[in-house]
């Protein structure tokens, strides 16, 4: 146990080193190619933070362990949103200004009422992942558009301000995105490893360890990311990251997993962890969209968030417990 307990943590260590080394020598790569912050910010900051999901699932599914990969992506959702966005909002209430945001609130609303359909029969089969594809592709299609033509979008601005330091060498860019990419798939690689040998420990299934432990760990990312827009008052991006993340995770991560192959949906899953991904999303969009006021999600809405998130994590670990032999 020991050995499997060491190599999650320093899988997730380098994994979050790796992460966020890779994101910041995107964000450069994009700034000296000459792409609008909006872009920058829709792309790199909200689906970039993603990138050890879609390792860590990718890699899962191809090893034949399918439950770490499902449990990866919509643990992830539920710790973006309950655990993530929860605790910015407490320490700074975000207010939704960003116009893309707000389109982006109902179309991922409407990405987990599909995703919910598509796993109804308990199989995320390779049809369903391939449809997951294609939403992807055409949901990136339609932020490339927005990205090009929208002009003076408070997200965009707020990511101009955040890169408004002299951007690091394009050389140096290149090389952290090259060497993050190397040390995000080692990384990965190490962490399914751990997670796998530490399932068989303690006796539990994969799927609770991908709901907990990796979900939670891979999204540390857009916990550091979204902690620091929050400080810094950029409530677009806090909430940018978490929405794009979000997709990025129910369409590519879920989609590439089950194209490598079909993905079994436990009974637990549609009875369970897909209410709360599908509860907490759609408080996102209550709280946020704002339908007579401004769209803002205040402290206490925010300790909600975390009070879901938490009482969800402790019913996983008081189940596991009573599961084992």
């Amino acid at each position: 146990m020991v050995l499997s307990l060491g190599a999650i943590t320093s899988g997730l260590l380098l994994l979050v080193w790796s992460a966020d080394r890779f994101i910041a020598g995107s964000a450069a790569t994009a700034r000296h190619v000459g792409l609008p912050p909006l872009l920058i910010g829709m792309i790199v900051v909200g689906f970039g933070t993603s990138v050890p999901e879609m390792m860590v699932s990718v890699l899962a599914a191809w090893q034949g362990n399918p439950g770490i990969a499902l449990g990866n992506a919509f643990g992830s959702n539920i710790s973006n949103i309950g655990l993530i966005l929860g605790i910015a909002a407490l320490i700074n209430p975000i207010t939704v200004q960003s116009g893309v945001l707000k389109k982006e609130l109902p179309i991922l609303c409407a990405i987990t009422f599909v995703t919910a359909y598509l796993i109804r029969d308990f199989q995320l089969s390779k049809t369903d992942a391939w449809l997951l594809l294609l939403l992807f592709f055409g949901m990136l299609g339609w932020t490339l558009v927005q990205g090009l033509k929208r002009q003076g979008d408070t997200l965009g601005v707020e990511v101009e301000q955040e890169f408004s330091a002299p951007a690091m060498p394009l050389s140096r860019a290149v090389q952290n995105l090259f060497f993050g990419l190397i040390i995000l798939i080692v990384s990965s690689r190490l962490l399914v490893w751990g997670a796998i040998r530490l399932a068989t420990d303690l006796g539990v299934n994969e799927l609770l360890l991908g709901l907990t432990v990796v979900a939670v760990g891979t999204s540390l990312p857009e916990l550091a990311s979204s902690i620091m827009a929050a400080r810094k008052s950029e409530h677009d991006i806090a909430l940018g990251n978490v929405i794009g993340s979000n997709l990025f995770n129910t369409l590519a991560v879920l989609g590439v997993a089950g194209v490598i192959q079909p993905v079994p949906v436990p009974k637990e899953v549609l009875l369970r962890d897909l209410p709360v991904m599908t509860g907490l999303t759609l408080s996102l969009f209550l709280f946020g969209y704002g339908f007579r006021r401004p769209g803002r999600i205040n402290r206490w809405e925010g300790a909600i968030l975390v009070l879901v998130f938490f009482s969800y994590s402790l019913y996983l670990v008081l189940t596991a417990m009573a599961d084992r032999p």
